[in-house]
């Protein structure tokens, strides 16, 4: 087959969370937090940077490791993590890092002549007098930043957090920091200087009643991009698996909410509002919009491992319409492939865009016990952190639940097959739709500890359409893979 695209769609061995996307030069350059596989807490690994020339988005290139944890003065020892970052362009042609170390409240940038060279640590955001933004109790809490250098030169930083229930005061440090909602500040021309002080601008559940954004208040994951003298301010709402956005004609004042952009489990969207009803299992989600070749992208992140440690990047084309709003799109498996999937060969399970157990889906971290985890199937790799070709896959698979693929363009498919191992008995039913009641293939499994095959004839019709598999028996397997053969 010609080389394709998937979601996720970087190799499956990396977990790059709050991805922002950015056009340098002929390149798409992906800058984001750096999860580990099976991590026990959110970013744990140093800054890594991918890229894919923009005439060819299957073709993404490692650019190794752009800076290390330990490079900020505050974390020799390596004790914090980077959280989530964001990049620009100065005036003098440089590339700033934006960052905020773990829980610290504190904003730090460093610098690179290249978009994904190695980084040098430049300073911390501070006031005129030389005062650290963040030190200071009262100040806004520095966190997720969002960066934008205006066609003017101005520079304007974005950042905040509003949880519903204040962080413990040891975790930032016994400072009482200001954590109204999103906040927006211009930067001298310095990058690192702070010219106008922090600005509320996005008011934090329970302060927004009334207004467009109720429902839809800010949480975190602030990001900006300038389209057509609009701006427009992507985050992650108080639902948390959301990205929502909000535009202007000003960077600093007067955001109107615009809608949900995409939700990592599809929530929001043809009218579903009830999480219970995810066609995913939900996380926090974090990401911002691009456009490549006059098409514009939404990068956004979903969650393995039945929990919020080891986050993967993926990406869904969205349209911009005439009077400036965007839809909602759903998760796919083929986001950045430019058009479905070639409906023949062999496909691993791991670009699943839905999957649900027996009773729904869920957040895996508030699934707190042990046995109620045992009944969800989730997304897991073999192998070590970045160990090349990990054999990712869903793992306990088990009666009742379904897994979804999104889309393939088949013509003349006369036999599907499945790959698993397990200790499985049952039927595995293929439908082309989640709701659809009629099966386009049927196959029977039984135990076996290895990887094995089980086919059957299936009756498609020819075109675009999913894929879901449905099982229905007794024991779990792990699903591996699936074949298209004529």
């Amino acid at each position: 087959m010609k080389r394709q695209v998937y979601n996720p769609y970087l190799p499956s061995y990396e977990y790059i969370p709050d991805g922002e996307p950015y056009l340098f030069g002929n390149r798409l350059y992906v800058f984001g937090s750096h999860d580990r596989f099976n991590g026990k807490y959110f970013c744990l690994n140093d800054y890594v940077c991918w890229s894919t020339p923009i005439d060819n988005l299957k073709d993404w290139k490692y650019e190794g490791v752009i800076y290390k944890k330990t490079q900020d003065p505050m974390n020799q020892k390596g004790w914090y993590h980077l959280y989530a970052p964001d990049v620009a362009k100065g005036s003098d042609g440089r590339y700033y890092l934006y960052y905020a170390l773990d829980f610290f409240g504190v904003m730090s940038v460093a610098v690179c002549d290249t978009p994904a060279g190695e980084y040098e640590f430049y300073g911390h955001v501070r006031f005129p007098d030389g005062k650290i933004w963040g030190k200071t109790s009262g100040d806004a809490f520095a966190f997720d930043p969002g960066v934008l250098v205006d066609d003017d030169g101005r520079v304007y930083l974005y950042s905040g957090f509003a949880p519903k229930a204040p962080l413990p005061a040891v975790v930032t440090g016994f400072r009482k920091h200001a954590m109204e909602g999103g906040y927006v500040m211009e930067l001298e021309p310095d990058m690192v200087t702070i010219k106008e002080k922090p600005k509320l601008i996005f008011n934090k559940a329970g302060k927004a009643t009334g207004t467009d954004f109720e429902n839809h208040e800010f949480f975190e994951a602030s990001s900006i991009r300038k389209i057509k003298n609009k701006y427009y301010f992507i985050y992650s709402s108080i639902h948390n698996h959301e990205l929502c956005y909000a535009t202007s004609d000003s960077p600093v004042s007067g955001f109107k909410y615009g809608g949900t952009i995409i939700s990592n489990g599809d929530v929001f969207l043809n009218g579903n509002s009830d999480e219970k009803h995810a066609n995913n299992y939900l996380g926090n989600n974090h990401g911002s919009i691009v456009e490549v070749n006059g098409q514009w992208y939404v990068f956004y992140h979903r969650h393995t491992n039945r929990h919020s440690f080891s986050r993967q990047a993926c990406a869904e084309p969205i349209t911009i319409e005439e009077d400036g709003s965007i839809r909602q799109v759903e998760m796919t498996s083929c986001g950045l492939n430019g058009g479905p999937l070639i409906g023949a060969g062999r496909y691993q399970t791991y670009i699943a865009c839905n999957l649900i157990s027996k009773n729904g889906t869920g957040r895996y971290d508030k699934i707190f016990s042990r046995l109620a985890l045992s009944k969800h199937p989730y997304l897991t790799q073999e192998g070590k952190d970045r160990e090349d070709n990990p054999n990712q896959h869903i793992a306990n698979f088990r009666s009742g639940t379904i897994a979804g693929f999104k889309y393939f363009d088949i013509q003349d498919v006369k036999e599907i097959s499945i790959e698993i191992r397990g200790n499985a008995r049952g039927k595995v039913i293929v439908t082309n739709s989640l709701e659809s009641k009629q099966p386009v293939a049927l196959i029977n499994i039984s135990p076996c500890d290895k990887a094995s095959k089980f086919k059957a004839s299936a009756y498609f019709n020819n075109g675009k359409q999913a894929l879901f598999f449905h099982f229905y028996g007794k024991g779990s397997f792990d699903f591996l893979a699936f074949e298209f053969n004529g």
